[in-house]
């Protein structure tokens, strides 16, 4: 049975940021850096990234599945050929 202390130490390991406005390369660097956990963005709602990959939402609107791909895009460039 896990102890409380694992339960706090989870909830520690998962960081939460909030931005004001939508900078896709600002929020990039920080789930480039920072790996898994949530950011909230004022228009956008919440996103999470696992792996320094920001994660689809099964139902989402339209606005929210473009700024995903957007962000992924920019943690994993295309290289030309």
């Amino acid at each position: 049975m896990p102890d409380f202390k694992d339960e706090v130490r989870d909830r520690k390991d998962l960081k939460v940021r909030s931005f004001p406005v939508y900078a896709p390369r600002i929020i990039a660097k920080h789930a480039r850096i920072l790996r898994h956990g949530n950011v909230v963005i004022k228009d956008l709602g919440q996103l999470e990234f696992r792996e320094s990959r920001f994660v689809m939402p099964r139902h989402c609107q339209p606005q929210i599945r473009a700024a995903v791909t957007e962000l992924n895009s920019l943690l994993n460039p295309q290289l030309p050929a």
